[in-house]
């Protein structure tokens, strides 16, 4: 299969490593993997941020880029959820063609597992690892159950969903669960910067459960949460190194 990545702009400007990670998990997994430099933002701070004229001219511009793509591939659940999920929103992506494409966008754990039914790309990683659910994994794209749904009497309990069935194939890593493993880490994009002082709080409290579990990492599918986090990390002095699930699955021997 031909994948086209969708490397967002943060990735692009504060952790290229993580891209350069999805690439090598990718071809890995026999895809052959091509990139469009031109491309830009997706439009989902615009769109976050009320600015929707904006978001919407990023959204034409990103689905022009990518037409004609047999998958979309990003490390990104919140990026694959605004084009998947919010387009229509801002009155964008409602064609046929476009709808396809939305349709056919992915995060990489997601396509690895559900369309490529891969679950061990041969990675090692030695290490306590903990995962951390992001909230557009988790309630846009369905990467797990979210905790605030309780299942009906006699239901049987859910399975592991694709970041934490890929996580459990990667040789040597012993995955641990904090207590609430879906709870918010405080990013939330523009909320980091509108109310910094909440977004703090909630990132040391998210870090410190995280750091209960005896965990060296802690892992994810938004690098944009994981640089919250590693950021509070170095701030307080204490908790697990942030690294992207990519980066786990690209790796070959210890870390």
């Amino acid at each position: 299969m031909e994948v086209a990545l969708f490397v967002p702009c943060y990735v692009d400007q504060l952790a290229p490593r993580v891209a350069e990670a999805t690439w090598r998990v990718l071809e890995r997994a026999g895809c052959r993997v091509r990139y469009d430099p031109d491309q830009t933002c997706c439009g989902q701070p615009f769109l976050n941020a009320g600015a929707a004229r904006e978001a919407a001219h990023l959204a034409e511009r990103h689905l022009a880029r990518f037409a004609g793509a047999e998958a979309v591939v990003c490390p990104s659940a919140s990026c694959v959820a605004t084009v998947r999920r919010r387009y229509p929103e801002l009155g964008v992506g409602t064609d046929a063609e476009s709808a396809r494409l939305r349709a056919r966008t992915f995060e990489l754990g997601e396509f690895l597992v559900r369309e490529l039914g891969r679950e061990d790309v041969g990675a090692r990683f030695p290490h306590r690892v903990a995962l951390l659910q992001s909230c557009h994994g988790v309630r846009d794209l369905g990467l797990a159950s979210p905790s605030e749904a309780p299942r009906p009497s006699g239901a049987p309990a859910p399975g592991p969903g694709p970041t934490e069935r890929l996580l459990r194939s990667v040789e040597g890593l012993e995955l641990r669960t904090p207590e609430r493993p879906d709870e918010c880490c405080g990013f939330g994009g523009v909320f980091a910067v509108e109310h910094p002082t909440v977004s703090g709080r909630m990132g040391r409290a998210r870090l410190e459960a995280l750091a209960a579990t005896g965990a060296d990492f802690v892992t994810g599918t938004d690098a944009s949460c994981l640089l919250h986090l590693e950021g509070v990390r170095r701030r307080t002095g204490r908790g697990p190194r942030a690294v992207h699930l990519a980066e786990i699955l690209a790796a070959e021997g210890a870390t």
